[in-house]
């Protein structure tokens, strides 16, 4: 969905504050592939996925992990770098084809002055990726890996056709082999 509709499905905004959005945030289309960010990136921009599929990457011991996957309606920014002024641990791939809505954050923060309605809405997205990032913290501590691998399609349903299986096992915590398994079993 188009960043203006969407936000308009969430928040109430005038037709001049919605212009306002619309002009500050540029648009982007990236191909299958395209490495957005590297991790410990300093990026201060925030994306809106208007269409397609990112995923949140770190390397580990040689190995590239995937950390969340994004798709559409979802917006995703380097928090580490934007609040606290330190590398963001984590790059950013998109895995099909990708239109993004791209804003500076001190842009954002601007608007956010300007629009109040914004401003809340910014706060509620700020805390469902809290909530996000406390749900995948829990499901890798307590649930088994046939409950996240049940609860990764419940998210995303579509996500066996998008992503690639290695990427989908790093999410999970799992390797490859095991999630065959998984999949076979279902």
């Amino acid at each position: 969905m188009e960043l203006i509709p969407y936000l308009l499905t969430h928040t109430k905004l005038n037709p001049v504050e919605c212009e306002a959005i619309n002009s500050a945030f540029a648009t982007e289309t990236f191909v299958k592939g395209t490495i957005l960010s590297q991790p410990d990136n300093h990026l201060q921009n925030v994306y809106f996925i208007e269409k397609g599929l990112l995923r949140a990457f770190y390397y580990l011991d040689g190995k590239d992990i995937t950390h969340y996957f994004f798709d559409e309606n979802n917006f995703t920014v380097s928090f580490e770098s934007v609040f606290f002024n330190r590398p963001h641990p984590y790059g950013q791939q998109a895995l099909e084809e990708t239109t993004l809505r791209i804003i500076p954050y001190s842009k954002l923060d601007a608007l956010c002055n300007d629009i109040p309605a914004f401003k809340d809405y910014r706060l509620k997205v700020s805390l469902q990726v809290v909530s996000m990032l406390s749900d995948k913290i829990l499901s890798l501590q307590f649930q088994s890996a046939e409950q996240r691998y049940k609860n990764l399609l419940d998210k995303f349903p579509g996500i066996l056709l998008r992503a690639p299986l290695g990427h989908i096992a790093s999410y999970l915590g799992i390797t490859q082999q095991t999630l065959s398994v998984i999949r076979a079993g279902r």
